[in-house]
Protein backbone atom coordinates (compact mmCIF):
# COMPACT_ATOMS: atom_id res chain seq x y z
CA UNK A 1 0.00 0.00 0.00
CA UNK A 2 1.56 3.29 -1.01
CA UNK A 3 1.43 6.06 1.13
CA UNK A 4 2.98 9.21 -0.30
CA UNK A 5 3.08 12.41 2.01
CA UNK A 6 3.71 15.53 0.45
CA UNK A 7 3.40 19.45 1.51
CA UNK A 8 0.94 21.43 -0.17
CA UNK A 9 2.45 23.82 -2.37
CA UNK A 10 3.37 27.34 -1.22
CA UNK A 11 3.93 29.46 -3.79
CA UNK A 12 -0.13 29.18 -4.83
CA UNK A 13 -1.70 30.78 -4.62
CA UNK A 14 0.47 34.07 -3.36
CA UNK A 15 -1.49 36.14 -0.06
CA UNK A 16 -2.12 39.32 0.14
CA UNK A 17 0.63 40.20 1.89
CA UNK A 18 3.47 38.30 -0.29
CA UNK A 19 2.20 40.43 -2.81
CA UNK A 20 2.96 43.76 -1.04
CA UNK A 21 6.34 42.44 -0.13
CA UNK A 22 6.96 41.91 -3.87
CA UNK A 23 6.14 45.42 -4.39
CA UNK A 24 8.83 46.72 -2.56
CA UNK A 25 11.56 44.86 -4.89
CA UNK A 26 13.74 47.22 -7.00
CA UNK A 27 13.41 46.70 -10.91
CA UNK A 28 15.68 44.52 -12.79
CA UNK A 29 17.26 45.55 -16.05
CA UNK A 30 19.72 42.66 -18.07
CA UNK A 31 21.59 43.20 -20.92
CA UNK A 32 22.29 39.93 -22.39
CA UNK A 33 25.32 39.19 -24.78
CA UNK A 34 26.69 36.33 -26.84
CA UNK A 35 30.32 36.49 -25.83
CA UNK A 36 32.83 39.01 -24.20
CA UNK A 37 33.33 42.19 -26.07
CA UNK A 38 30.20 42.93 -28.08
CA UNK A 39 29.77 46.00 -25.72
CA UNK A 40 27.41 45.06 -22.81
CA UNK A 41 29.34 47.03 -20.47
CA UNK A 42 29.64 50.22 -22.75
CA UNK A 43 26.12 50.41 -23.32
CA UNK A 44 25.54 49.78 -19.06
CA UNK A 45 27.57 52.57 -18.69
CA UNK A 46 26.43 55.08 -21.65
CA UNK A 47 22.78 54.37 -20.10
CA UNK A 48 24.25 55.32 -16.74
CA UNK A 49 25.24 58.31 -18.05
CA UNK A 50 22.80 59.60 -19.71
CA UNK A 51 20.60 58.46 -16.37
CA UNK A 52 22.83 60.70 -14.10
CA UNK A 53 22.31 63.80 -16.32
CA UNK A 54 18.67 63.13 -15.84
CA UNK A 55 19.21 63.76 -12.27
CA UNK A 56 18.78 60.05 -10.85
CA UNK A 57 20.96 58.85 -8.34
CA UNK A 58 22.87 56.07 -9.63
CA UNK A 59 25.90 54.46 -8.84
CA UNK A 60 28.30 51.46 -9.92
CA UNK A 61 28.35 48.32 -7.58
CA UNK A 62 30.40 46.96 -9.86
CA UNK A 63 32.29 47.51 -13.23
CA UNK A 64 35.27 45.21 -15.30
CA UNK A 65 36.60 47.05 -18.00
CA UNK A 66 38.78 44.26 -19.03
CA UNK A 67 41.56 46.72 -19.41
CA UNK A 68 39.23 48.33 -22.44
CA UNK A 69 39.98 51.75 -22.94
CA UNK A 70 36.66 52.81 -24.61
CA UNK A 71 34.61 50.99 -21.50
CA UNK A 72 36.96 52.84 -19.02
CA UNK A 73 36.61 56.25 -20.73
CA UNK A 74 32.58 55.75 -20.24
CA UNK A 75 33.46 55.63 -16.27
CA UNK A 76 34.11 59.33 -16.40
CA UNK A 77 32.39 61.27 -12.81
CA UNK A 78 29.85 58.19 -12.24
CA UNK A 79 29.95 57.94 -8.79
CA UNK A 80 31.36 54.62 -7.56
CA UNK A 81 30.97 52.30 -4.45
CA UNK A 82 34.22 51.21 -3.67
CA UNK A 83 35.47 47.73 -3.74
CA UNK A 84 35.28 45.42 -0.90
CA UNK A 85 38.98 43.64 -1.15
CA UNK A 86 39.54 40.26 0.03
CA UNK A 87 42.64 38.19 0.74
CA UNK A 88 42.61 34.74 -0.65
CA UNK A 89 45.64 32.58 -0.56
CA UNK A 90 48.10 35.56 -0.74
CA UNK A 91 45.91 37.71 -3.77
CA UNK A 92 43.73 40.42 -2.95
CA UNK A 93 41.09 40.12 -5.00
CA UNK A 94 38.21 43.10 -5.54
CA UNK A 95 34.28 42.25 -4.85
CA UNK A 96 31.26 44.19 -5.06
CA UNK A 97 30.53 45.41 -1.60
CA UNK A 98 26.96 44.57 -1.53
CA UNK A 99 26.50 45.72 2.16
CA UNK A 100 27.62 49.18 1.17
CA UNK A 101 25.35 49.35 -1.70
CA UNK A 102 22.00 48.71 0.06
CA UNK A 103 23.36 51.12 2.78
CA UNK A 104 23.64 53.75 0.11
CA UNK A 105 20.53 53.62 -1.20
CA UNK A 106 20.63 54.72 -4.66
CA UNK A 107 17.53 54.81 -7.08
CA UNK A 108 19.78 52.91 -9.64
CA UNK A 109 23.21 50.89 -9.13
CA UNK A 110 24.70 49.12 -12.04
CA UNK A 111 26.25 45.72 -11.80
CA UNK A 112 28.74 43.58 -14.11
CA UNK A 113 29.72 40.30 -14.84
CA UNK A 114 26.44 38.67 -12.73
CA UNK A 115 27.76 34.89 -13.65
CA UNK A 116 30.91 35.86 -11.09
CA UNK A 117 31.64 33.79 -8.64
CA UNK A 118 32.43 35.74 -4.90
CA UNK A 119 35.80 35.18 -2.93
CA UNK A 120 35.28 32.57 -0.35
CA UNK A 121 34.06 34.04 3.07
CA UNK A 122 31.92 36.51 1.40
CA UNK A 123 28.20 36.07 2.77
CA UNK A 124 26.73 34.79 -1.18
CA UNK A 125 28.60 32.40 -3.11
CA UNK A 126 27.72 34.11 -6.78
CA UNK A 127 27.44 37.89 -7.40
CA UNK A 128 23.93 37.38 -9.18
CA UNK A 129 22.95 36.37 -5.02
CA UNK A 130 24.15 40.01 -4.03
CA UNK A 131 22.19 41.64 -6.68
CA UNK A 132 19.10 39.99 -5.51
CA UNK A 133 19.65 41.03 -1.94
CA UNK A 134 20.04 44.55 -3.55
CA UNK A 135 16.61 44.05 -5.38
CA UNK A 136 15.19 43.19 -2.11
CA UNK A 137 16.14 46.23 -0.62
CA UNK A 138 13.84 48.00 -2.52
CA UNK A 139 17.03 49.23 -4.98
CA UNK A 140 16.63 49.20 -9.08
CA UNK A 141 19.56 47.68 -10.69
CA UNK A 142 21.39 47.47 -14.19
CA UNK A 143 23.27 44.40 -14.77
CA UNK A 144 24.90 42.25 -17.46
CA UNK A 145 26.26 38.52 -18.33
CA UNK A 146 26.49 36.24 -21.52
CA UNK A 147 23.80 33.77 -22.74
CA UNK A 148 26.63 30.80 -22.28
CA UNK A 149 25.71 31.53 -18.45
CA UNK A 150 22.23 30.38 -18.18
CA UNK A 151 22.31 27.15 -16.34
CA UNK A 152 19.81 25.71 -18.43
CA UNK A 153 21.71 25.82 -21.73
CA UNK A 154 24.94 24.53 -19.75
CA UNK A 155 24.51 21.12 -21.46
CA UNK A 156 23.65 22.34 -24.87
CA UNK A 157 26.70 24.87 -25.06
CA UNK A 158 29.29 22.38 -23.59
CA UNK A 159 27.95 20.14 -26.98
CA UNK A 160 27.89 23.02 -29.37
CA UNK A 161 31.39 24.68 -28.38
CA UNK A 162 32.66 21.66 -26.34
CA UNK A 163 33.40 24.49 -23.53
CA UNK A 164 32.11 23.83 -20.05
CA UNK A 165 31.07 26.98 -18.68
CA UNK A 166 31.69 26.88 -14.85
CA UNK A 167 29.81 29.91 -13.56
CA UNK A 168 26.25 29.66 -14.62
CA UNK A 169 23.04 31.96 -13.56
CA UNK A 170 19.88 30.21 -13.05
CA UNK A 171 17.52 30.93 -15.82
CA UNK A 172 15.00 31.98 -13.09
CA UNK A 173 16.82 35.33 -12.26
CA UNK A 174 16.47 36.19 -15.98
CA UNK A 175 12.80 35.31 -16.33
CA UNK A 176 12.22 37.94 -13.18
CA UNK A 177 13.87 40.86 -15.42
CA UNK A 178 11.12 43.92 -16.01
CA UNK A 179 13.37 44.54 -18.99
CA UNK A 180 15.89 42.04 -21.16
CA UNK A 181 18.12 44.05 -24.08
CA UNK A 182 20.16 42.20 -26.00
CA UNK A 183 23.06 43.27 -27.27
CA UNK A 184 23.99 41.83 -30.83
CA UNK A 185 27.31 42.46 -33.14
CA UNK A 186 28.03 40.07 -36.12
CA UNK A 187 30.13 37.82 -35.63
CA UNK A 188 32.95 39.76 -38.25
CA UNK A 189 32.84 42.67 -36.59
CA UNK A 190 33.69 40.91 -33.39
CA UNK A 191 36.37 38.88 -34.92
CA UNK A 192 37.30 42.63 -36.25
CA UNK A 193 37.58 43.83 -32.40
CA UNK A 194 39.20 40.98 -30.82
CA UNK A 195 42.14 41.68 -34.46
CA UNK A 196 42.89 45.35 -32.92
CA UNK A 197 43.21 44.04 -29.19
CA UNK A 198 39.79 46.24 -28.19
CA UNK A 199 38.69 42.66 -26.37
CA UNK A 200 42.33 41.15 -24.91
CA UNK A 201 45.71 41.85 -25.09
CA UNK A 202 47.48 41.12 -28.29
CA UNK A 203 49.64 37.81 -26.62
CA UNK A 204 45.95 36.08 -26.29
CA UNK A 205 44.31 37.04 -29.46
CA UNK A 206 45.75 33.41 -31.27
CA UNK A 207 44.47 31.72 -28.26
CA UNK A 208 40.56 33.22 -28.75
CA UNK A 209 40.26 32.53 -32.37
CA UNK A 210 41.32 28.88 -31.39
CA UNK A 211 38.95 28.13 -28.84
CA UNK A 212 36.28 30.28 -27.74
CA UNK A 213 36.15 32.75 -30.55
CA UNK A 214 36.04 30.34 -33.77
CA UNK A 215 33.32 31.38 -35.85
CA UNK A 216 31.23 28.34 -35.64
CA UNK A 217 31.13 28.78 -31.73
CA UNK A 218 30.11 32.49 -31.59
CA UNK A 219 27.53 32.14 -34.51
CA UNK A 220 25.47 29.37 -31.95
CA UNK A 221 25.82 31.73 -28.94
CA UNK A 222 24.81 34.23 -31.13
CA UNK A 223 21.53 32.27 -32.44
CA UNK A 224 21.11 31.20 -28.69
CA UNK A 225 20.93 35.06 -27.17
CA UNK A 226 18.37 36.23 -30.04
CA UNK A 227 16.45 32.53 -29.23
CA UNK A 228 16.54 33.51 -25.80
CA UNK A 229 15.17 37.16 -25.94
CA UNK A 230 12.14 35.75 -28.32
CA UNK A 231 10.93 32.76 -26.36
CA UNK A 232 10.91 35.05 -23.06
CA UNK A 233 8.78 37.60 -25.05
CA UNK A 234 6.73 34.79 -26.31
CA UNK A 235 6.37 33.16 -22.42
CA UNK A 236 5.52 36.78 -21.53
CA UNK A 237 2.48 37.27 -24.09
CA UNK A 238 1.42 34.06 -23.54
CA UNK A 239 1.20 34.57 -19.52
CA UNK A 240 -1.06 37.24 -20.14
CA UNK A 241 -2.98 36.12 -22.52
CA UNK A 242 -3.80 32.89 -20.27
CA UNK A 243 -4.19 35.25 -17.37
CA UNK A 244 -6.49 37.61 -19.63
CA UNK A 245 -8.28 34.66 -20.43
CA UNK A 246 -8.68 33.16 -16.60
CA UNK A 247 -9.84 36.15 -15.84
CA UNK A 248 -12.32 36.22 -18.06
CA UNK A 249 -14.03 32.64 -17.17
CA UNK A 250 -13.54 34.00 -13.46
CA UNK A 251 -11.06 30.66 -12.87
CA UNK A 252 -8.67 31.32 -9.82
CA UNK A 253 -4.99 32.14 -10.47
CA UNK A 254 -2.34 29.35 -12.31
CA UNK A 255 -2.39 27.69 -15.59
CA UNK A 256 -5.64 25.94 -16.83
CA UNK A 257 -6.29 22.29 -17.21
CA UNK A 258 -5.40 22.53 -20.67
CA UNK A 259 -1.50 23.12 -20.47
CA UNK A 260 -0.96 21.13 -17.26
CA UNK A 261 2.43 21.35 -15.02
CA UNK A 262 5.86 19.50 -15.78
CA UNK A 263 7.61 17.17 -13.28
CA UNK A 264 10.87 15.79 -13.36
CA UNK A 265 11.57 12.89 -11.32
CA UNK A 266 15.02 11.73 -9.81
CA UNK A 267 16.30 8.84 -7.71
CA UNK A 268 19.48 9.55 -5.10
CA UNK A 269 21.35 7.84 -7.81
CA UNK A 270 21.41 10.57 -10.28
CA UNK A 271 24.38 11.14 -12.27
CA UNK A 272 22.54 13.05 -14.78
CA UNK A 273 19.64 14.78 -12.77
CA UNK A 274 21.05 18.29 -13.42
CA UNK A 275 20.74 17.07 -17.14
CA UNK A 276 16.91 16.71 -16.53
CA UNK A 277 16.14 19.59 -14.92
CA UNK A 278 17.34 21.73 -17.91
CA UNK A 279 15.19 19.97 -19.83
CA UNK A 280 12.43 20.49 -16.90
CA UNK A 281 13.10 23.74 -16.61
CA UNK A 282 13.19 24.49 -20.62
CA UNK A 283 9.75 22.16 -21.13
CA UNK A 284 7.86 24.59 -18.27
CA UNK A 285 9.13 27.57 -19.68
CA UNK A 286 7.87 27.05 -22.79
CA UNK A 287 4.60 26.01 -21.71
CA UNK A 288 4.45 28.84 -19.35
CA UNK A 289 3.33 26.88 -16.55
CA UNK A 290 4.69 25.98 -12.80
CA UNK A 291 7.16 22.55 -12.31
CA UNK A 292 8.06 19.88 -9.89
CA UNK A 293 11.56 18.40 -8.78
CA UNK A 294 9.90 14.87 -7.29
CA UNK A 295 12.77 12.82 -5.50
CA UNK A 296 10.55 9.31 -4.07
CA UNK A 297 12.20 7.85 -0.85
CA UNK A 298 11.64 4.26 -0.61
CA UNK A 299 12.94 1.98 2.42
CA UNK A 300 16.24 1.04 0.83
CA UNK A 301 16.90 4.82 0.58
CA UNK A 302 16.09 6.39 4.01
CA UNK A 303 18.72 8.66 4.84
CA UNK A 304 20.14 6.07 7.30
CA UNK A 305 21.04 4.01 4.63
CA UNK A 306 21.68 6.12 1.51
CA UNK A 307 25.46 6.49 1.37
CA UNK A 308 27.20 10.13 1.83
CA UNK A 309 27.70 10.69 -1.73
CA UNK A 310 24.20 9.91 -3.39
CA UNK A 311 23.03 12.39 -0.42
CA UNK A 312 25.55 14.87 -1.35
CA UNK A 313 24.90 14.88 -5.26
CA UNK A 314 20.38 14.71 -4.29
CA UNK A 315 20.96 17.78 -2.21
CA UNK A 316 22.91 19.51 -4.98
CA UNK A 317 20.14 18.44 -7.37
CA UNK A 318 17.46 19.78 -5.20
CA UNK A 319 19.35 22.79 -4.68
CA UNK A 320 19.97 23.43 -8.25
CA UNK A 321 16.03 22.96 -8.72
CA UNK A 322 15.22 25.49 -6.25
CA UNK A 323 17.94 27.87 -8.46
CA UNK A 324 15.83 27.16 -11.92
CA UNK A 325 12.37 27.62 -10.10
CA UNK A 326 11.25 24.67 -9.52
CA UNK A 327 9.07 23.50 -6.44
CA UNK A 328 10.88 20.50 -4.74
CA UNK A 329 8.74 17.92 -3.43
CA UNK A 330 9.95 14.72 -1.90
CA UNK A 331 7.78 11.67 -1.29
CA UNK A 332 8.00 8.41 1.10
CA UNK A 333 6.39 4.99 -0.69
CA UNK A 334 7.30 1.69 -1.38
CA UNK A 335 6.12 1.83 -4.60
CA UNK A 336 7.63 4.88 -7.05
CA UNK A 337 5.74 4.72 -9.65
CA UNK A 338 1.99 4.67 -7.54
CA UNK A 339 3.79 8.04 -5.88
CA UNK A 340 4.42 9.69 -8.67
CA UNK A 341 1.20 9.25 -10.76
CA UNK A 342 -0.95 10.05 -7.56
CA UNK A 343 1.13 13.06 -7.12
CA UNK A 344 1.03 14.14 -11.01
CA UNK A 345 -2.90 13.73 -10.90
CA UNK A 346 -3.30 15.46 -7.53
CA UNK A 347 -1.56 18.86 -9.31
CA UNK A 348 -2.58 18.96 -12.85
CA UNK A 349 0.67 17.33 -14.19
CA UNK A 350 0.48 16.56 -17.83
CA UNK A 351 4.14 16.22 -17.99
CA UNK A 352 6.34 13.69 -17.02
CA UNK A 353 10.64 13.72 -17.34
CA UNK A 354 12.17 10.46 -16.73
CA UNK A 355 15.93 9.43 -17.63
CA UNK A 356 17.17 6.31 -18.55
CA UNK A 357 21.18 4.88 -18.85
CA UNK A 358 21.83 1.40 -20.12
CA UNK A 359 25.55 1.87 -18.41
CA UNK A 360 24.88 4.02 -15.08
CA UNK A 361 23.20 3.36 -11.84
CA UNK A 362 19.97 4.35 -13.35
CA UNK A 363 19.14 1.46 -14.86
CA UNK A 364 18.21 -0.28 -11.59
CA UNK A 365 15.76 2.50 -10.78
CA UNK A 366 14.58 3.26 -14.05
CA UNK A 367 15.19 0.59 -16.18
CA UNK A 368 12.76 -1.06 -18.50
CA UNK A 369 10.04 -2.52 -15.31
CA UNK A 370 10.10 0.51 -13.69
CA UNK A 371 9.07 3.06 -17.74
CA UNK A 372 6.78 -0.06 -18.51
CA UNK A 373 4.88 0.12 -14.77
CA UNK A 374 4.72 4.15 -15.34
CA UNK A 375 3.70 3.86 -19.12
CA UNK A 376 1.19 1.65 -17.71
CA UNK A 377 -0.35 3.82 -14.81
CA UNK A 378 0.31 7.27 -16.39
CA UNK A 379 -2.66 6.86 -18.67
CA UNK A 380 -3.36 10.47 -19.93
CA UNK A 381 -0.03 11.77 -18.75
CA UNK A 382 2.68 12.71 -21.70
CA UNK A 383 6.14 11.00 -20.36
CA UNK A 384 8.98 11.98 -21.88
CA UNK A 385 12.21 9.49 -21.53
CA UNK A 386 15.63 11.13 -22.03
CA UNK A 387 18.16 8.83 -23.19
CA UNK A 388 21.46 9.85 -21.63
CA UNK A 389 23.68 6.78 -23.52
CA UNK A 390 22.20 8.25 -26.92
CA UNK A 391 23.61 12.27 -25.36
Amino acid sequence: MTQAKYPENRREPKDFLELVERMRFGRLKVYLGYAAGVGKTYQMLCEARQLKVRGVDIVLGFIETHGRAETAAQIGDLPQVPTRKVEYRGIILEEMDTEAVIARKPEIVVVDEVAHTNAPGLKNRRRYQDVLDILAAGINVICAFNVQHLESLNDLVERATGIRVRETVPDIFLKQADQVVTIDLSVEDLHDRLKSGKIYSVDKIDWAFEHFFKSDNLMTLRELVLREVAEDLDSRKEAETVLAEQKKKNHSAGIGPGVGRVMVCTASRSPRAKTLLRRGFRMAGRLNTHWYLVYVETPRESPGLIDSESMRRLSEVMQMAEELGAEVVRLKSNDPVAAIVDFARSRNVRHVIVGRSKTSGWKRWLGRSFLEHLLHEAEGIDITVVDFDDE
